[in-house]
């Protein structure tokens, strides 16, 4: 009876998470910053734990975000600190995503992206131990993970695990340190410790360097071309809000069945996955214009040509299922820009794009 009741809620559930105390890493960042809004709407009690935003815009900033939650800048690498702020914290359920999460930019630097992912994920963890008051972590690492052998095959979770680069290297490393404390210290103490591994993302708010979406918005809206390196590159697209329903209802979860800890993957179906010229060009469209200048495919450092996931775990034993469309993800995602440019309040762009996606659940995800 108890699944049946857990397995109705296809959204997150405001009364499971009024008044819980929750420790959210990363929350200056693009995904962070909405998960806030998201918790801070069902009523949780947050702390942030981020270095300061790294871009300027920032949805951090324009959110509003340090008015809704307990932020504080702690860099995760001072593993004195982390654990001082995470005591104070005092957290039932830790969201962990903070990170290096840039491939060009773990080439350019790989100590600060191992040193981020790698080491600063074993000091979140080990904090949590010493703490000893959560009793769920969501780690969130990223769809790169996988040993890419460049097939076309939806990785799934039992996959190996590997990385060319020092992102995807970085974050195969961090499942390790994942499973290791989950397996030699937390599950004996009864917390239930998963990771997240999603796709590509786009949704308003995100104005990272080296990503698609923000870099077609920057050049579009100057007027300039969009300068694209790789465009038959396919990717696992999805709007934000699909994996950061998926992180919230895994965590729910996982506080009444902890025996459910363990990797997921969060994306769109395998038959969605497109290309990078797909998704300029849908982007073009619904952006009213813009003009493109396409790469042969070579330039830069070396990247995934494919990759999808197999999201069949999140769908059957969470009953998580993607709701929006590459193309609807894509309309909502520039209508987003095109309005705050206009003017309109990030915040309330934000909390328009979360009411319609918890509208739009469907009422049955089992069939």
């Amino acid at each position: 009876m108890e699944d049946l009741v857990m397995a109705s809620h296809s959204n997150p559930d405001p009364s499971f998470w009024a008044g819980k105390r929750v420790l959210l890493t990363g929350h200056t960042g693009f995904k962070g910053a909405w998960l806030a809004l998201w918790l801070d709407r069902l009523g949780a009690k947050v702390v942030g734990i981020s270095l300061p935003p790294a871009t300027t815009p920032n949805l951090a900033d324009l959110a509003g975000i340090d008015g809704l939650i307990d932020s504080r800048f702690t860099d995760i690498r001072d593993a004195d600190e982390l654990l001082r702020q995470t005591r104070s914290a005092s957290p039932e359920i830790v969201l962990h995503l903070a990170a290096q999460a840039l491939v060009r930019t773990s080439y350019r630097d790989p100590l600060l992206t191992f040193g981020t992912n790698v080491q600063g994920t074993a000091n979140l963890l080990d904090a949590v131990r010493v703490t000893g008051t959560a009793r769920v972590v969501v780690a969130i690492t990223t769809d790169k993970v996988y040993r890419n052998s460049e097939q076309f095959y939806p990785y799934r979770e039992t996959d190996p695990l590997g990385g060319h680069d020092p992102y995807s290297a970085s974050k195969a490393a961090a499942e390790l340190v994942i499973a290791s404390y989950r397996d030699a210290y937390l599950a004996g103490s009864g917390v239930a410790v998963a990771s997240a591994r999603a796709g590509n993302v786009i949704g308003g708010g995100d104005w990272s360097e080296d990503r698609l979406i923000p870099d077609a918005v920057r050049a579009w809206s100057t007027g300039q071309p969009l300068v694209v390196r790789r465009p038959q590159a396919f990717r696992p697209w999805q709007h934000v809000l699909e994996p950061l329903a998926g992180y919230l209802t895994l965590a729910e979860r996982l506080w009444a069945k902890p025996e459910l800890a363990g990797a997921y993957n969060f994306g769109p179906p395998t038959q969605e996955a497109a290309s990078v010229r797909d998704v300029v060009l849908l982007a073009k469209r619904s952006y009213g214009g813009g003009e493109v200048v396409w790469g042969e495919g070579g330039e830069g450092p070396h990247e995934a040509g494919w990759l999808a996931l197999e999201i069949a775990k999140a769908r059957h034993v969470l009953n998580v299922a993607p709701r929006w469309s590459l193309q609807a993800a894509l309309q909502r995602t520039l209508t987003w820009y095109r309005r705050q440019q206009a003017g309109s309040l990030a915040h309330e762009l934000c909390a328009q794009d979360i009411s319609e996606f918890e509208a739009d659940a469907p009422r049955d995800m089992s069939a």
